[in-house]
C-alpha cells in the first residue's frame, strides 16, 4: 500500500517556526499558504511579495499574512523562500535578490517550471542552499505529486523544512538526479491532462450511448477517482488491479483488447517520451533567454 504524505489530509506536517517568504503571489503560492494555515502555521510568519497590489489585497484578506511590493523586504528577515514567479521572470527577479542577501544565506525553494538549480544559483550568488520542485497543478486542492531534489549546499535539516511546505501541497517524493526532472515533468506534471482528455473520451462515449450528460460526467469522474483510490490504497499493482476486473470473455476484456488492438501502450509511451523531450527543450530555452 502506498503511504500518502499528503499532511493536510492526515495532520502530521512537523511545524515549521521559520520565516516563510513567497516571491510571487500566484495559484501555486496561494495553494501552499493555504495548505500550512489548514495544517495550523502561524500566518505571522508568512510573507509574500508581489508587485501587483490588487493580488496582495486578495492575498492578505483571505489569509491574513502580510504582503509587500518590494521582494527584499520580503525575504530580509526569511529563513525559507520560495520563487513561485513565472519562469520568463525567473532571470530578473533573482538578480534583483542577490545583493540584498548579504550574508544571509536562506533556504530557498523553487517551484519555477523548467528553471535548472545552476541557473538560479549563478543568478542568486554562490552558497544558496537550494532545492527544486516539480508541483503539478492538483497541488491547488492540496492533492498535488510534488517532487524534489536539493543541491548539495542543501543540509538534512533543510531538506526537511523544504518537504514540510511543499507537503502542504500534496505527496511529495525526492530524486537523486536533477535531470529526472524533465522525466517529472513528462509523468506527474503534464499527467493531469492526460487523465482529464481520457475521462473527456469516456464521458463523450457515454453520451453517445445515451446517457444523459450529466450522469455520463459524473459516472467518468467517479469511476475515475474510485480506480485512483484503489490503486492508493492497495498493495497490488495496477497491472494486479485491472486482471483482477477483467473477467474472460466479459465486457472489461472487450474493451480492453480494442485499446491494446489500437496500440495504446504505445501511443501513450510516445506521449510521455515527447513531453520529457519538450521539458528539455523548454529548460534549455528558458536559460539561455536574455
Amino acid at each position: 500500500m502506498i503511504r500518502l504524505q499528503v499532511g493536510v489530509i492526515f495532520g502530521f506536517i512537523p511545524m515549521l517556526k521559520e520565516m516563510i517568504a513567497f516571491i510571487g503571489g500566484g495559484n501555486m503560492a496561494a495553494s501552499l499558504i493555504a495548505g500550512l494555515l489548514a495544517d495550523g502555521y502561524d500566518s505571522g510568519r508568512l510573507v509574500v511579495g508581489d508587485p501587483d497590489a490588487s493580488k496582495r489585497d486578495a492575498l492578505a484578506a483571505r489569509f491574513g499574512v502580510r504582503t509587500t511590493g518590494d521582494n527584499a523586504e520580503a525575504v530580509d528577515d526569511a529563513d525559507l523562500v520560495v520563487l513561485s514567479v513565472k519562469p520568463q521572470l525567473a532571470r530578473r527577479v533573482c538578480r534583483e535578490l542577490s545583493p540584498t542577501l548579504g550574508q544571509s544565506r536562506p533556504l530557498f525553494v523553487s517551484v519555477m517550471a523548467g528553471i535548472r538549480e545552476q541557473s538560479i544559483r549563478e543568478w542568486l550568488g554562490g552558497g544558496i542552499p537550494l532545492v527544486r520542485a516539480m508541483p503539478n497543478t492538483p497541488a491547488m486542492i492540496q492533492a498535488g505529486a510534488i517532487v524534489l531534489h536539493a543541491t548539495p549546499e542543501t543540509s538534512p535539516a533543510q531538506r526537511n523544512q523544504a518537504e514540510t511546505v511543499l507537503r502542504a501541497g500534496g505527496l511529495t517524493r525526492w530524486v537523486d538526479q536533477e535531470a529526472q526532472m524533465d522525466a517529472v515533468t513528462a509523468l506527474s506534471g503534464s499527467g493531469p491532462a492526460y487523465f482529464f482528455l481520457l475521462m473527456e473520451i469516456l464521458e463523450q462515449a457515454g453520451i453517445g450511448l445515451g446517457l444523459e450528460a450529466e450522469n455520463a460526467r459524473l459516472l467518468t469522474i467517479q469511476t475515475a477517482l474510485g480506480a485512483a483510490r484503489m490503486a492508493m490504497e492497495s498493495d497490488d499493482s495496477p497491472h494486479a488491479l485491472r486482471e483482477r476486473v477483467t473477467s474472460s470473455g466479459g465486457t472489461t476484456e472487450r474493451a480492453l483488447d480494442t485499446l491494446e488492438s489500437g496500440g495504446i501502450r504505445t501511443l501513450v509511451t510516445r506521449a510521455v517520451n515527447a513531453a520529457c523531450e519538450r521539458s528539455e527543450e523548454l529548460s534549455r530555452l528558458l536559460t539561455d533567454a536574455p
